[in-house]
C-alpha cells in the first residue's frame, strides 16, 4: 500500500499583502474561498491566520469565527481540518492569542514551542508561562498541538513540556525551514531537525515547508524523508523565480503531483485525521456549536478563560 502523505495550506500568514502577490487572500470570505479550493486540489489541513482590515495579522476571535463559519456554511461538502494560528498580531496578549480557541476548539492550533529573534527586527516571544498555559488548555479542550520548530532547541522544548505532562504524546511537529533568524533552508538542516525530533520525541510525525529559495528543496526532501508538507502564500508568494503565484490551490496542486511522482498517495482529510489521532469530523455537531454561539458566549468563554489561566501581557511577532 503506498504511504499517504498530508498536505497542510497556510493560506495567508501575517505578512504578505496584496501588493506583494495580489491573490494573497485577506478578509474572511476571501480566505475561506481559498480554503474550499485548496481542499479540493488536495489539501487535508488549512492554517489559519486572520487579516485586520487594513491587511495586518490580528488575532481578532471574531474574524476567527466568521471565517469558521463561512467555510462549514458555505461549504458543507468540506471536512478539510483547521488548523488556527496562536500568534500573527504584533499587540496581541496572551488572552487574546487564545480566545478564539477557548470558543471555536478546533480540532488543531499552534504550538510555537520556543521565542526567537523574527526578521531581523523584533521578538517573538513564548514564554514558559505561556506555553504551559497554551498546553494544558489544548488538553482540555481535546485541540492537538501542531508544534512549529524554528530551531532545534525547540524540539528540545517540546520534550521537555512533553515530560513534564504538558503536551501529551504522539507529538505532531511543523519544521519552519528558512525563516530569518530561524534555522536555514536546507536538506542537511531538515535531516538534522528530524534527527534531533526522533532522538527526544520518538513516535512523532512530522511536516514541513521552506521559505523563499528552499521551498522546492524542503518539499521533495519531506517527501523522500516520510514527512508531511506544508506550502501556501504564508510561505511563498512567489510560485517560481520571478512568478507570481496565481493562487494558493496552485500550490497545492503541485504538492500533490510531487507526492504522486515519487509513489505516494495524497491523504485526504479523513485519512490525515486517522494519521493524527484524530476523531472524525462530526459536520453537523461543528455547525450546530457555531450557530449556538451568541455574545455572551464569548465574553463567558473569555472570563473563564482569564480566572483559570490569568492574564499576563506580552507582544509577538509571527507568522507561525
Amino acid at each position: 500500500m503506498a504511504k499517504k502523505t498530508i498536505i497542510t495550506a497556510a493560506v495567508t500568514g501575517a505578512w504578505p499583502k496584496k501588493e506583494n502577490n495580489p491573490n494573497v487572500p485577506m478578509t474572511p470570505q476571501e480566505i475561506a474561498d481559498d480554503v474550499y479550493a485548496c481542499w479540493k486540489a488536495g489539501a487535508a489541513i488549512a492554517h489559519l491566520h486572520m487579516r485586520d482590515d487594513n491587511g495586518n495579522g490580528t488575532m481578532d476571535k471574531n474574524k476567527f469565527i466568521e471565517t469558521v463559519n463561512l467555510i462549514h456554511e458555505r461549504y458543507p461538502d468540506c471536512d478539510i481540518i483547521l488548523n488556527l494560528t496562536t500568534s500573527g498580531d504584533i499587540y496581541a496578549t496572551d488572552d487574546t492569542r487564545l480566545e478564539h480557541v477557548q470558543i471555536l476548539k478546533p480540532e488543531m492550533a499552534s504550538y510555537d514551542c520556543g521565542s526567537m529573534n523574527w526578521l531581523n527586527a523584533s521578538l517573538f516571544i513564548n514564554s514558559p508561562a505561556f506555553l504551559e498555559r497554551c498546553g494544558k488548555l489544548f488538553q482540555e479542550l481535546n485541540v492537538k498541538p501542531e508544534i512549529e520548530a524554528f530551531d532545534p532547541g525547540m524540539i528540545a522544548n517540546a520534550a521537555y513540556y512533553l515530560k513534564k505532562g504538558v503536551l501529551k504524546a504522539p507529538l505532531h511537529f511543523q519544521f519552519c525551514m528558512g525563516c530569518a533568524n530561524g534555522i536555514p533552508g536546507s536538506v542537511k538542516n531538515l535531516v538534522f531537525m528530524k534527527e534531533t525530533m526522533d532522538q527526544l520525541c520518538p513516535g512523532s510525525t512530522w511536516s514541513t515547508f521552506g521559505v523563499g529559495h528552499s521551498a522546492m528543496e524542503i518539499m521533495y526532501a519531506a517527501v523522500a524523508l516520510g514527512g508531511h508538507i506544508r506550502v501556501g502564500m504564508e510561505d511563498n508568494v512567489m510560485y517560481s523565480k520571478g512568478v507570481l503565484a496565481d493562487s494558493n490551490a496552485q500550490f497545492v496542486e503541485r504538492a500533490a503531483r510531487v507526492i504522486r511522482e515519487y509513489g505516494n498517495e495524497v491523504a485526504t482529510s479523513a485519512e490525515a485525521r486517522e494519521m493524527l489521532g484524530l476523531a472524525p469530523l462530526d459536520h453537523e455537531a461543528v455547525v450546530k456549536a457555531l450557530d449556538a454561539l451568541t455574545i455572551e458566549d464569548l465574553e463567558k468563554a473569555k472570563a473563564e478563560a482569564s480566572e483559570k489561566y490569568g492574564t499576563t501581557y506580552f507582544a509577538a511577532k509571527s507568522m507561525g
